[in-house]
């Protein structure tokens, strides 16, 4: 009979230190989350200081976590950290917004021609139903619940690609733009019908396998965003939001 080798019992305190570690990496990427919804949410708007130990308070942990979260968020293009006053909320200006959605263009772009190339039926579906989603919103001119949405598809579409390097960069990117790519829904909500058609017509190209349609697509789409954004912004300067009007 072949004897079992008998397996080294896991001391207590290692088991405890591992589970530990699990914890405070799983709590780090909560706080994380909480903190980009909001600023995704418009709840943290650019420019804002944040105060690590008013935040920990507020969530019941200690600031470490809160620490680790304002560094992740910083790298993701979302904080900010100016030396001997503090982290805040990254503002963009609108020169620089242009610059970028240049960028985005081109990584979207490259997101759409491999999508058509990967896609499975699955996450097209997938796809369908965020445009589902888009008319509902699309019909009643919701800007707020359209522009979750936007967000979701676009997430969707660089997953389908199949690129990590490509996905992280391509997220980063958006994360400097959300406070404009809010601002034009906000501003001209007429525009969300035209947005979910170019959405649809882009699925459409990925859902064909025509890889040099979707680039060309996704390309236009973003660069008519941009467009879209400067006549929002030239077309009600009363009502822009301070946060805007100190980006621009």
């Amino acid at each position: 009979m072949r004897r079992t080798p008998n397996k080294r019992p896991v001391p207590a305190s290692e088991a405890s230190a591992a589970f530990e570690l699990l914890r405070q990496k799983s709590l780090n990427s909560l706080v994380q989350r909480e903190i980009e919804r909001r600023i995704l949410a418009g709840e943290l708007t650019p420019g804002t200081k944040l105060n690590e130990a008013e935040l920990a308070a507020e969530m019941g942990i200690s600031r470490g976590p809160v620490r680790e979260a304002f560094r992740a968020l910083e790298q993701a293009g979302l904080l900010y950290t100016e030396k001997n006053r503090g982290v805040f909320v990254r503002q963009v200006s609108l020169e620089e917004a242009d610059e970028i959605f240049e960028v985005r263009a081109a990584l979207e772009a490259q997101i759409g021609r491999l999508a058509a190339a990967r896609i499975v039926p699955e996450q097209l579906q997938r796809l369908r139903g965020v445009i589902k989603r888009m008319h509902a919103a699309s019909r009643s001119r919701d800007a707020d619940a359209y522009f979750p949405l936007n967000i979701e598809f676009h997430e969707a579409l660089a997953e389908v690609a199949g690129n990590r390097a490509l996905a992280a960069n391509y997220r980063r990117v958006v994360n400097e733009l959300n406070l404009y790519r809010r601002e034009t829904l906000a501003r001209n909500a007429d525009i969300i019908p035209v947005s979910t058609q170019e959405h649809e017509a882009i699925v459409d190209a990925v859902a064909k396998g025509d890889a040099a349609l979707a680039e060309r697509l996704l390309y236009e789409h973003v660069m008519n965003s941009r467009a879209r954004l400067h006549l929002a912004l030239e077309s009600a300067p009363a009502h822009r939001t301070k946060a805007a009007r100190e980006a621009a």
